[in-house]
Order: C-alpha cells, then sequence, then structure tokens
C-alpha cells in the first residue's frame, strides 16, 4: 500500500451504482469517472502536455512494453522520470506490458517464471516476469503502476482460463512483493474471462493481496456488449468500495456510461486518438467522417456544443482540405478534439452521478448521439 496514494468517495448516483470521487497521488489530484488520453511511446500522438492541460486531461497512460524498448529505461532514468521525460506535470498510469506480449509477440512461451517472446521490432529474444515488468515501472516512476497478468485470447476453454486465473494471482503476489517504489500505487489485475465463478474467484483473491485499487481485464477483446456488460459487474461486485476501479482499453461514450453505471471509476483508450488520425470525428450527433465531400464548403465548426480549440477556431471546410492533403495538423486538430470530447462527457458525467440524474443524462445523451441501448443492470 502506498502512503502518497488514497481514493476519496464523494457520492453514489442513487439510481445506479455510479460514483465520484477523488484520486489523492503524488502529482495532484484526479476526479473520477475519468478517461485518461494513451501515450504509448511516452507521448499523445501529435499533442503536447500544454495541449492536454488546455483540453483538461489528468492522467494519461504511458506503455511499460514499448517504453521499455524504445527509448529504454535507462534513458528515462537519465532524466528522472517519464514526468521529467516528456515534461508532463500532471498525474501518469503505466500498464504492466502484458497486453502487448499477447497481442504483438509472435511464438511467445508461457511460464510459471514469466513468457519469453521476440521483440515486434526486430526479434530480439526477449523475457518479461512479474518481477521486471514491476522493475521498469519503478523506474519509469508513473503514479499508478500494473501487476503484470496473462490477458487471455477470447473465447477461451473453461480449462485454459481456470489456469490463467491461478498464474495471474501467483504473478500478482510475486510482483507485490518486488514493488520497490512506495511513491507508486501498484493496482491489481482481475481476469477471468465470461465464466461467473473464475471472476467472482479472481477477484476475491487479488483483493485479498490488498492492491491500492483493482482492474478489470480481459474485456473488449471481441465479446458482445452483453457479455461485457457482464464481466464488469461479476468483477465489480466483489471490489472494495474504497479503492478505484479501472476498466482498461475501453472509449466509446456508450462504453464509458455503461462501465460508469455498473461503479468504474477510469477508463482509457487509444479510440480517439486512433480514429482521429483516419478523419472520424465524435461529434453531441454522432460520428462523423470529415474526409466527405459533403463538408467541402462548410464554414461550420465540427460541433457547435465543444469547447476545444478545433472547434473554436477552425471549420470543417478547413479540416477536410488537411486530411485530403495529408497534413499533420489536420491529425492534431482532430485528436484534440475526440479527446476533449471525451473528456468533456466525462465532467458531464461526474455533474450527472453529484445531481443523481446520469441514468436520464445517458439516455439524452445517446439520443442525440445516435447510438446506444437501453441500460440493463444486474441488482
Amino acid at each position: 500500500m502506498s502512503r502518497y496514494f488514497s481514493f476519496e468517495l464523494l457520492h453514489v448516483d442513487k439510481n445506479s451504482k455510479a460514483r465520484c470521487g477523488i484520486i489523492h497521488t503524488p502529482h495532484g489530484d484526479v476526479y473520477t469517472p475519468m478517461f485518461m488520453p494513451v501515450g504509448t511511446l511516452a507521448t499523445v500522438k501529435y499533442l503536447s502536455p500544454d495541449e492536454l492541460y488546455e483540453i483538461g486531461s489528468q492522467v494519461i497512460l504511458a506503455n511499460t512494453y514499448h517504453c521499455w524498448l524504445r527509448p529504454g529505461v535507462d534513458v528515462v532514468s537519465n532524466a528522472g522520470t517519464l514526468h521529467t521525460f516528456m515534461n508532463y506535470k500532471r498525474p501518469m498510469l503505466t500498464d504492466s506490458g502484458g497486453f502487448q506480449v499477447f497481442s504483438l509477440a509472435e511464438n511467445r512461451k508461457i511460464s510459471e517464471e514469466g513468457v519469453s517472446f521476440k521483440s515486434h521490432l526486430d526479434g530480439t529474444p526477449l523475457f518479461l516476469s512479474p518481477e521486471k515488468s514491476i522493475e521498469i515501472q519503478n523506474k519509469l516512476g508513473a503514479d499508478i503502476i500494473m501487476s503484470f497478468d496473462e490477458c487471455p485470447p477470447y473465447p477461451c476453454s473453461y480449462e485454459y482460463m481456470k489456469q490463467s486465473v491461478e498464474r495471474t494471482l501467483r504473478w500478482a503476489k510475486r510482483g507485490k512483493d518486488a514493488h520497490k517504489n512506495e511513491q507508486q500505487a501498484l493496482f491489481g489485475i482481475c481476469q477471468g474471462g465470461e465464466f461467473t465463478d473464475l471472476r467472482k474467484f479472481s477477484t476475491e483473491e487479488t483483493v485479498k493481496l490488498d492492491f491500492d485499487g483493482y482492474s478489470i481485464g480481459g474485456t473488449a477483446l471481441g465479446e458482445s456488449k452483453k457479455v461485457m456488460h457482464q464481466m464488469i459487474e461479476d468483477t465489480v461486485r466483489y471490489l472494495p468500495e474504497d479503492k478505484p476501479r479501472y476498466l482498461m482499453g475501453v472509449g466509446t461514450p456508450e462504453d464509458l456510461f455503461e462501465g460508469v453505471l455498473r461503479g468504474v471509476d477510469m477508463f482509457d483508450c487509444v479510440l480517439p486518438t486512433r480514429i482521429a488520425r483516419h478523419g472520424s470525428v465524435m461529434t453531441s450527433f454522432g460520428k462523423i467522417n470529415i474526409k466527405k465531400k459533403e463538408y467541402e464548403f462548410d464554414l461550420s465548426p465540427l460541433d457547435s456544443n465543444c469547447d476545444c480549440p478545433t472547434c473554436k477556431n477552425y471549420t470543417k471546410s478547413y479540416l477536410r482540405h488537411l486530411y485530403r492533403c495529408d497534413e499533420g495538423l489536420g491529425k492534431r486538430l482532430l485528436s484534440l478534439h475526440n479527446l476533449r470530447f471525451l473528456l468533456k462527457l466525462s465532467e458531464d458525467i461526474r455533474k450527472a452521478i453529484m445531481e443523481d440524474r446520469l441514468i436520464e443524462f445517458k439516455k439524452e445523451f445517446m439520443k442525440k448521439y445516435g447510438q446506444g441501448t437501453p441500460t440493463t443492470l444486474i441488482k
């Protein structure tokens, strides 16, 4: 447990499990529920820290696996921490690297000790264990770090998932024992796939290890929304109220609502910046593709309800021109907008929770956005 980190619960919505809180970290307080922009290689693509501050970013996420390979832990340590290396003054989170090992690496071999695999860059043999993941994250210096876990594929057999959950629990204990930086909060990761009893077992046993917070792993891997929602509920019901809850890799407006309604506090996803680089824009009235000809002479902003720098200063016509010419400025401006869209949505969600009207706000928002299904919560 880190004495430099704590979670303060402010309010629980009367009509759901949604809640507002404050996470206290060495680099400042952050308000939940929150969305975290992803800065995989110690940068949120195309955006500077000052631009992230301007659009209301609180915590950003960097990737342990990628930062381990490039620029390397020694390069970051030479500057101090990720904060000083990239000049980001607010809280940061690093993931364990586990997801990348299992999604990018070929010919990987899982053993009790860890995972042997080859670099996706040049084929160099690599090995990552719970201890190694924590050692790397201790040196990177983020405020919140993650346990090393196996991210099983979806779908997989019950037998495989059971073995994976048990191994992940053993890895979680080893990682916690190896954790040496008391200024960093360490989160445990709960797995179990779509199997309710394994979710219960994984969560209860992970909670016994007494982490600073808990993550819901193994979602958004191709399962249906119904199955994903069940996974979330099967995990949250066994999590303590006085610790933050983090749903990894989720970033659509509908998924934010559904996670929050089930008691989730933290989200991250590459989605808003990734789709921005391809011209896709989230707006109050649904997604649009700025490359379409219908915007050639359109002098309106992307979203008249948005307060981001892009919407304040540029037209659809100009943004379409930038994309047609493959100008980097277009990708930067749309990335700013999409991130601000989700950060502003998080702010509005927090306000709605404090006023006990989140379900109504979700209905109003999704009706305009043009997507979404009725929320069915398991009591």
